[in-house]
């Protein structure tokens, strides 16, 4: 078989991905198997792959190869998310650069705009990911606002306000200038900013005297109905019944008084604009204060303000402060850090506003989702963002759920008689209602309005685990009954409540039942000065071409090798570059093995023998430890773990021991198992790196059409030799000596030498000499019951070794050599003492582990005397 030279990623990940989709290996139907279930957080329609859905697709699709290979029935769905905001915004950009604004069309003009728009770009980031290898199941594919999804939104939203959850009302809200919607209060990202802090005078009414006020928004003073002092707060009690000037307006309003404020804040009076802070609105209503909105919805001012109309509020906040400084009302102005509320989607400034919107009562929903990750009947990884979650649960607030969009799920409330409305799944249904609870049998449908506002993204992809197998409208359907609950969930601990909190509570809302039983949450992908990657910064890598560079599979190890759960990624090109190496290491050694001429006359050598039984203890002792790791959720440990097996077990020790002398044949036996030993390895690395393991696989030994790594059934932990693993360390100790040796003296590797070894024959273990005989070329061993002057020793545990050197024995370098290492034995020795000289460690250590550091002792103290022995012998000569 011609095999290249070479391991060429982009053929090979072409060739097989068509090889997998073609022959159905990732798709899913039920069957009598265990189902092993995953959903994919749903990208964004508008998004491309950035390193985050590297990292985290990654993952899922390690878990999936690694399920379907343990003989699981595994499913992995892919979909999309509509994006409310974020797709709006992208359709509105796309027809002002045509020359259209979006108030010039009708909603059904504009709404054809956005599916044109999401059917063109919608797709990009699936077929990206098939770039990375995703063996999702593309006959699943889904999107938010498929018919499916749609209706199981509307019919979850109807069923919710029959329940009395769901309810519509004028509160204050989040609004998002930029998108021109109310977004959540968990959409709000606070950051410490510099600001400034505007100290002015209100004149009192009917006196010279004023109050001054310290507010960090000087343009809000157009909305102020009140002011406001601590009932407590002498320094005011003469203004009780009072009212004073609001400066720039001249409205005369009540100075009041309310516990809320803090007299230690600016002067401890608080000027009260009930239409621009939550705070004051929550005043407001206590003392029956009007509101006035001088905010238009895209953040200027309106006409309700009466002054700067029409302005940004930033350039009003500047305009105000002159016009301030030019009536004599600014006292002074400091510089002041303020936490500011930004929009989680389009960074915009928040602004606080009244608004009728709709809502969903929280605090009972989510008591079942929260109950279940407090009893660990959903399991967080890692769990220090357990507290997190239960902090969140536990003051949870109603959720508001409209948003001012066309784009998205529209709120099935249909309006009569103006104010009156009655919710239902469709018109016809929204007609009968109507006419039964007006009573007017002569309603239309054209009497019939529906509201206007979408549901928030999140309102629907809550509902991703049940509506991928359409659980909402056919909860009995043999794809829910199968797949639900899913498995795992791979995601961000950003979304821990939009979303992961939320399908929890739709989880038990709707199938009685958790959604998944493990949550696995990334962390970030940062460069090396730790800031998030981001396209502004200029600081994150095209992932496609990483996978030109470096292959599929070298980016999937790089993002793996140091990526432990809930911890950041420190990216740098020289991880996908360590995958690319490892992805060669296993070609080469492949290419190695594969041009071995076989010898089927010729009897295996010792030295094989052994190794052959060595590394296939070696290999069970991993396989243990990557499934121990994986039941974890320590994804980058278990790769760790199989890099190192190949890498240094396999590479470095195995090959080098059996590999046959130069252009002289390999036995049978030996050859045989070393390709039992790849598959093994091949199989075992194949779901972190599927590419390059289906191409040596299909290789390594004549396979048919139909055939695939991909489906052949992953190593299972056995019982595994320790004693046999931990001799070969000595071994590898003793190889490691005798070569240090021939380096320090100069010795040829091809020149033969005797190795004497101070010890009883009976008591040494004979089974690695062959091993030790070969890889130190040695012409032979003997065993010695004495010191052996002229020559260079060596220590493994406490057996001393020597190499006769014929009179060229440096015995000062030696001696600085052993003075060394007894130094180190030394305070080896003293550690360990410190340990048993505590009492309260002596007392409470499990004797096991008490066992093991009196035998460290003892064999240092064997060591320190052998070693102290060896410098007089020197000193004699």
């Amino acid at each position: 078989m011609d095999i290249p030279s070479r391991y060429e990623p982009g053929k090979a990940e072409s060739k097989w991905y068509k090889y997998w989709i073609d022959n159905g290996f990732f798709k899913s139907i039920p069957d009598e198997r265990e189902p092993y279930t995953i959903v994919i957080p749903p990208p964004n329609v508008t998004g491309v792959l950035h390193m985050g859905h590297m990292l985290n697709n990654t993952i899922q699709d390690v878990l999936v190869r690694r399920a379907r290979m343990q003989g699981k029935n595994a499913c992995w769905v892919p979909g999309t998310d509509h994006a409310s905001i974020a797709t709006e915004a992208k359709v509105v950009a796309k027809l002002k650069a045509e020359g259209i604004e979006k108030r010039d069309l009708s909603r059904d003009e504009f709404l054809k705009h956005a599916w044109e728009w999401t059917h063109k770009h919608g797709g990009i980031i699936l077929e990206q990911l098939k770039r990375l290898g995703a063996s999702c199941d593309w006959d699943r594919t889904l999107f938010t606002m498929d018919e499916k999804r749609y209706d199981s939104v509307i019919k979850v939203f109807v069923d919710l306000y029959n329940k009395g959850l769901i309810y519509r009302g004028v509160r204050m809200v989040n609004w998002d200038p930029q998108a021109m919607t109310a977004v959540s209060d968990e959409e709000v990202i606070y950051t410490e900013e510099k600001s400034k802090l505007y100290y002015v005078r209100y004149k009192i009414v009917g006196e010279d005297g004023y109050v001054t006020v310290a507010t960090t928004r000087p343009e809000t003073i157009l909305g102020d109905t009140a002011v406001c002092a601590h009932p407590d707060d002498e320094r005011y009690q003469h203004l009780k019944g009072k009212k004073v000037i609001v400066p720039m307006v001249n409205r005369e309003v009540p100075f009041i008084f309310d516990s809320y404020v803090d007299p230690e804040f600016g002067t401890g009076c608080l000027k009260i604009t009930p239409a621009h802070d939550v705070n004051d609105y929550e005043i407001g209503i206590r003392h029956k204060l009007p509101t006035i909105d001088v905010f238009n919805d895209n953040g200027t001012m309106s006409l309700a303000a009466g002054l700067f109309i029409g302005v940004d509020r930033f350039k009003a906040k500047i305009l105000a402060e002159k016009e301030l400084q030019k009536i004599g009302s600014l006292v002074k102005i400091e510089d002041y850090n303020n936490k500011i509320g930004r929009s989680e989607r389009t960074n915009s400034v928040i602004e606080p506003r009244i608004s009728l919107q709709w809502f969903l009562k929280m605090k009972n929903l989510s008591q079942p989702a929260l109950e279940a990750v407090i009893n660990d009947d959903i399991q967080i990884h890692p769990a220090k963002f357990k507290n997190l979650y239960r902090h969140w649960m536990e003051n949870v607030r109603d959720w508001c759920i409209s948003r001012q969009l066309w784009w998205g799920h529209r709120i099935p409330a249909w309006y009569y008689d103006n104010t009156e409305f009655v919710v239902a799944e469709n018109i016809s249904e929204a007609l009968a209602l109507a006419r039964e609870k007006s009573g007017k049998s002569n309603l239309k449908e054209s009497d019939l309005r529906q509201d206007e506002d979408v549901l928030d993204t999140w309102f629907s992809s809550w509902l991703w685990p049940i509506a991928a197998f359409d659980g909402i409208n056919n909860p009995e359907n043999k794809d829910i009954e199968y797949y639900y609950p899913t498995n795992d969930l791979i995601t961000a601990p950003e979304i821990l409540f939009f979303w992961v909190a939320r399908m929890i509570i739709s989880g038990y809302e709707y199938r009685g039942q958790k959604p998944f039983s493990n949550v696995y949450l990334t962390g970030l992908v940062r460069d090396q000065q730790r800031r998030k990657m981001s396209k502004s910064l200029g600081n994150s890598p095209d992932p496609l071409k990483l996978i030109e560079k470096y292959g599929a599979d070298g980016v999937r190890v790089g993002m793996l090798l140091c990526s432990p759960a809930g911890n950041d990624l420190l990216y740098e090109d020289s991880l996908p570059e360590q995958g690319r190496n490892f992805a060669n290491k296993i070609w080469n050694a492949f290419r190695l093995v594969k041009s071995w001429q076989i010898d089927d006359n010729i009897k295996q050598p010792a030295s094989s023998e052994i190794a052959v039984k060595w590394m296939n203890e070696v290999l069970k002792k991993s396989i243990d430890e990557i499934d121990t790791n994986f039941n974890k959720f320590r994804i980058s440990e278990a790769l760790m773990t199989a890099y190192r097996l190949f890498w240094d077990e396999f590479s470095g020790w195995y090959l080098e021991i059996v590999k046959p002398e130069y252009q002289k044949p390999v036995d049978r036996i030996t050859f045989d198992a070393t390709i039992s030993i790849f598959d093994k390895l091949l199989r075992v690395i194949h779901p972190f790196m599927p590419f390059i393991t289906e191409e040596i696989w299909q290789y390594i030994l004549e396979r048919k059409d139909g055939e695939s790594i991909m489906i052949t059934i992953m190593p299972v932990p056995e019982q595994f030799n320790n004693k046999m693993i931990a001799g070969f360390e000595s071994v590898k100790e003793t190889i490691s000596a005798v070569r240090t040796v021939r380096k320090d003296k100069n010795i040829p590797n091809k020149e033969n030498i005797d190795l004497l070894i101070h010890s009883e024959m009976d008591s040494y273990n004979v089974e690695f000499l062959p091993v030790i005989n070969k890889l130190c070329n040695l012409s032979g061993v003997s065993f010695v019951s004495e010191k052996i002057e002229g020559a260079a020793s060596f220590m493994v545990g406490t057996i001393e070794y020597f190499i006769p050197l014929n009179g060229n024995l440096d015995v000062e370098g030696e001696l600085t050599k052993i003075r060394a290492d007894l130094d180190y034995n030394r305070g080896f020795l003293a550690s360990v003492m410190k340990k048993l000289e505590n009492k309260r460690f002596v007392e409470n250590a499990p004797a096991s582990v008490l066992e093991l550091e009196r035998k460290k002792k003892s064999d240092a103290e064997l060591k320190i005397k052998s070693l102290e022995e060896r410098i007089e012998e020197l000193k004699s000569l």
